[in-house]
């Protein structure tokens, strides 16, 4: 029997006790995160993205959003006290967190980032994001995601109706 694969976010999980449940897919560098809840077979509203920016002063940030949704950079702007904030470039992922781009998590970065949660995260009793691996999603409860990642609630997506 094949021994289940240990990504670093779930050895974390489980340094901090904190439960989770891993799930795994055959990932395709062209999957969306909404194919991904698909497979997943849940809503795409509980399936999170991990997106890292860099403001202003040249501080980084953690924005954590639902898959279908996009980033509103003034809101995330505002909710980290910056006047502006822009995309890291992809080449710059891996040395900053450690991550690849589709296996980028919130927990277990090389260096803690002050992270942010879209708010829509505590309306639910479970949620999914990176497992730190591309084709590895964890489940875990907000408020756990919340305490390990150290994450603050703030309204950060562009609002239906709203794209410029």
């Amino acid at each position: 029997m094949k021994k289940e694969e240990k990504t670093n976010v779930m050895r974390v999980l489980e340094g901090k006790k904190i439960p989770y449940s891993s799930h795994s897919y055959e990932p395709d560098a062209t999957m969306t995160g909404e194919e991904i809840a698909g497979i997943l077979g849940e809503d795409a509203a509980l399936v999170f993205k991990t997106l890292v920016t860099q403001g202003k002063s040249n501080t980084y940030y953690v924005f954590v959003i639902p898959v279908a949704e996009e980033l509103d950079l003034k809101k995330a702007a505002k909710a980290a006290g910056e006047k502006s904030i822009a995309m890291i470039k992809q080449k710059d992922l891996l040395p900053l967190t450690g991550y690849v781009h589709g296996g980028c998590s919130p927990i277990g970065m090389k260096k803690q980032f002050q992270t942010f949660l879209h708010e829509t995260a505590a309306d639910h009793e479970h949620i999914y994001v990176s497992a730190g691996k591309v084709g590895f999603q964890i489940e875990l409860a907000p408020q756990d995601l919340i305490a390990v990642a150290g994450c603050k609630l703030a309204n950060l997506v562009i609002e239906e109706g709203m794209l410029g």
